[in-house]
């Protein structure tokens, strides 16, 4: 792996810790701005603990060393999340400032995915 890549990994990875603990820690909090707009968007508040709980699972996984699968589970749960989050922002009319941070953490998650090290991927096996 190159510097420039482990540069962009670390950077990356760390915005997307960042931003999943921050948002993580206001839904397991259940502010109310937060349960407003999940009321707003058809869900249940009950969801704000779970994803909460998810997203700081997720940001352990990401940072751990080692468990190369947890990782890649809790990659495409953060995708999931941000992608539903996006499309239920969409399916409400809501405008550009709601997609701002699912987007910008959807970003983030695909790029500390792609440039993540090899000892963070799992090695494919040949049959």
């Amino acid at each position: 792996m190159t510097k420039r890549n482990k540069i962009i990994y670390w950077i990356a990875t760390l915005w997307l810790a960042l931003g999943m603990v921050a948002t993580g820690v206001v839904q397991i909090m259940k502010m109310k701005e937060e349960v407003d707009m999940f009321e707003r968007l058809g869900y249940p508040a009950y969801l704000l603990t779970i994803l909460g709980v998810w997203k700081l699972l997720g940001v352990v996984a990401v940072l751990a060393p080692r468990f190369p699968l947890v990782k890649e589970w809790a990659y495409a749960g953060f995708f999931l999340a941000m992608s539903g989050a996006i499309f239920s922002h969409a399916a409400v009319g809501d405008g550009g400032k709601e997609f701002f941070g699912p987007t910008l953490l959807l970003v983030l998650t695909v790029v500390s995915w792609y440039f993540r090290p090899a000892d963070r991927k799992i090695i494919p096996v040949n049959s």
